[in-house]
């Protein structure tokens, strides 16, 4: 390899290195779907309200109540995690509405 390559192989390995996963999450039927997703730290999750009228939200109460804004329909909302651990998660307004996010190292 000659040493003209050395940088850009290595600009490129820096781009791969920060890139990150992120989990889909369908808000229909007043269900998160998956109800359950695993990621790696520093990835994130996008939840996204497909219903036709109603809006919704993402709480972590674990986390004093951290809560998105609200997403109305074809609106998304994501959140990087960047700490392994479980987040368990429920719609504001609707509450029965559960989920978690799984954060390993």
């Amino acid at each position: 390899m000659s040493l003209k390559r050395a940088p850009l192989l290595l600009a490129l390995f820096s781009i791969s290195a920060l890139a990150q996963n992120v989990a889909e999450i369908s808000i229909e039927g007043y269900q998160f779907a998956p109800p359950e997703v695993s990621i790696k730290v520093g990835d994130s999750v996008r939840w996204t309200n497909h219903e036709k009228r109603t809006s919704h939200s993402v709480v972590f109460p674990s986390e004093g109540g951290l809560e998105s804004e609200r997403m109305f329909p074809d609106e998304s909302w994501q959140r990087r995690f960047e700490k392994p651990g479980r987040y368990e998660y429920h719609c504001g307004p609707h509450p029965e509405m559960k989920g978690a996010v799984v954060v390993g190292e």
